[in-house]
């Protein structure tokens, strides 16, 4: 009789892993590289991690445990592939990495109101704990290299905790785009 695997024991599909990136979000950041895609946007720079079928199979024990061994970390990046495809695991993670003082940021092909729409406990409880989120996908033809975070006009770099804040306000609606601490408006 086999158990179900929960916390720590869930399986994420790996394509690759940045322990340490200063580009793909604030601050000193562990990027994780999700496989699988259902987007294929053309110029995607990440090809590789389309397939559902390829990668590599990890606990989020053993990345939680990479993570936590470089105190000088700010956060933790969800990137790929697709996040949202593998959001039951990836929100476990997510719950660790918030409980370790670190903030959370995801990107998504999928824009913020398709993952709304979903109406998926995982998703929905992964969305209530990032700090940030790049949604929309990659358009090659919007294309701009000054953007920050991501590489395509019609994506955006949302602030969920004031997107949240907005929202519970009575906004409903509301996204707000980040600030950086530099006080630089990132477009959305």
């Amino acid at each position: 009789m086999s158990r179900e695997k929960t916390g720590r024991e869930k399986v994420i599909r790996v394509c690759g892993i940045e322990p340490e990136s200063i580009v793909d979000g604030p601050g000193f950041r562990y990027v994780l590289f999700v496989q699988g895609c259902p987007h294929h946007c053309h110029g995607c720079h990440n090809p590789e991690s389309w397939a559902f079928d390829a990668g590599t199979d990890m606990t989020v024990g053993e990345i939680f445990d990479q993570i936590m061994e470089n105190p000088n970390l700010r956060g933790v990046t969800f990137s790929g592939g697709e996040p949202f495809e593998q959001a039951d695991a990836l929100l476990e993670l997510a719950k660790l990495c918030k409980g370790a003082g670190l903030t959370v940021m995801s990107y998504s092909g999928y824009t913020l109101d398709e993952l709304e729409a979903r109406h998926d406990p995982a998703t929905d409880e992964i969305l209530s704990l990032l700090d940030m989120l790049v949604d929309g996908r990659y358009d090659e033809s919007l294309r701009n290299l000054t953007l920050v975070y991501c590489g395509s006009e019609n994506q955006r770099v949302i602030d969920m905790n004031r997107t949240r804040k907005a929202r519970a306000a009575g906004d409903h609606g509301m996204v707000v785009p980040y600030k950086s601490s530099y006080d630089i408006e990132i477009k959305i």
